[in-house]
């Protein structure tokens, strides 16, 4: 008889688990299709932004200057000279010294970097700051020892 009581018992062990697993399962059931939900309300969202994105892009290619400029704003494209490089060039390329419209100048004609002046401020005090350039009389100079 204890063999029967031991199989019984065993019986309701396993009935048992089987029961939490199936909670366990529908359980799990229901977060699944929640996210599958919410996936595909991000997939359209997602979707939406990329054709929002996409028209705005066509607009900022169609309004953009023509002549190969780099970008709507005038960014700089990649593989060329950074802003602050192209200023100590600039300043370089005339040694009698040189006022901000001619490195701008200089800059856009060399590099085809469109660098909006206070862009080319910040740039020329950095250097001054830094030392690799100096202000006399209004013209930027390369330091006398350099």
């Amino acid at each position: 008889m204890a063999t029967l009581d031991e199989i019984g018992q065993e019986k309701q062990r396993v009935s048992e688990r089987l029961a939490r697993i199936d909670t366990e399962r529908a359980r799990l059931a229901d977060q699944l299709s929640e996210l599958e939900i919410a996936e595909r309300v991000l997939t359209e969202f997602g979707r939406r932004g990329l054709r929002t994105e996409r028209r705005r892009r066509g607009s900022l290619a169609a309004t953009a200057p023509a002549g190969g400029e780099p970008g709507a704003r005038g960014g700089r494209q990649m593989g060329t000279v950074a802003v602050r490089d192209a200023v100590l060039k600039a300043v370089e390329a005339r040694p009698q010294g040189a006022i901000a419209s001619e490195i701008l100048e200089y800059v856009l004609q060399e590099f085809g970097l469109k660098v909006r002046p206070n862009h080319l401020g910040m740039a020329l005090q950095r250097h001054r700051r830094a030392g690799r350039l100096q202000l006399r009389d209004q013209r930027w100079y390369l330091p006398r020892s350099a």
